[in-house]
């Protein structure tokens, strides 16, 4: 340090530097991550108008004997299978990018905070994807055979077309990938001790209430989509409760006596 550095200007000179130096972290950790991506989706490249047949299959299967998707745009046959290509590529290197996010937020954590943050990780992952799953097998088929049913009467060919399927098809993963993310949040709140099991339980009318709300707004307009949303929503937030009670903090007394009052 030079006579005349005062030790206010080396402790910015200092915040500077780690600021930069967290800067640089963050930019070698995002390199990684798309990189991760470009490299997963590279490799499944060759497979793209594969990849999007299955993508395809549950909305094929409802159409009737000799119906097909159709094609609107011109480069619709070639973007859209590989829209869906690097959908699979980002669930597939999903697990390195969050890695690398842990790894950039990790030594700005406590001990107690990186021990719950890995399992949140892991179990929002997993459930993330069962939900996707969830829409894929069970959602995906039941609307269109439905959808298809509906339009025989009315004499309406259903001929879909690629990129209006693949928005609706995103639309539907990202609802359902959502909604099975409810336990990790109620076990979090509860975790945190941002709210108590028994609130939870008081406020389960208005959940159930908001449950078909959700599904009236974000999934198509009948009846049968809503319910395969706002059911296993419900279903999901009564699992929270249930995990939840095993990361509930014990209250002394005197704080039972304030909570009983302040419901």
């Amino acid at each position: 340090m030079s006579q005349n550095q005062t030790p206010e200007a080396d402790k910015e000179d200092g915040i500077q530097e780690t600021f930069l130096s967290h800067l640089f972290e963050l930019r070698d950790r995002l390199i990684k991550a798309v990189g991760a991506l470009l490299l997963v989706f590279l490799c499944l490249v060759y497979w793209a108008p594969d990849i999007f047949h299955l993508f395809s299959k549950p909305l094929l299967d409802a159409l009737p004997s000799g119906g097909k998707m159709i094609v609107t745009d011109v480069t619709g046959s070639f973007f859209v299978p590989m829209k869906v290509t690097m959908l699979v590529a980002f669930l597939g290197a999903l697990p390195v990018i969050m890695y690398q996010l842990w790894a950039f937020i990790a030594p700005g954590l406590y001990n107690h905070e990186r021990q719950l943050i890995l399992p949140i990780v892991t179990s929002s992952y997993l459930l993330f994807i069962a939900g996707m799953a969830f829409a894929y097998f069970l959602v995906f088929p039941t609307v269109f055979q439905f959808m298809a049913h509906y339009n025989a009467p009315l004499g309406a060919d259903m001929a879909t077309d690629i990129d209006k399927y693949l928005s609706f098809a995103m639309t539907t993963f990202l609802a359902f990938g959502l909604t099975f993310e409810v336990p990790v949040v109620v076990v979090v709140l509860v975790k945190l001790g941002m709210v108590r099991i028994a609130k939870l339980k008081e406020i389960r009318p208005y959940v159930i209430v908001g449950a078909f709300v959700i599904a009236a707004v974000v999934t198509p307009p009948d009846v049968l989509s809503q319910l395969l949303l706002a059911v296993p929503l419900c279903i999901l937030y009564e699992l929270g409760i249930f995990v939840a009670r095993f990361y509930e903090k014990k209250l002394d007394p005197a704080e039972e006596t304030e909570a009983a009052s302040a419901n």
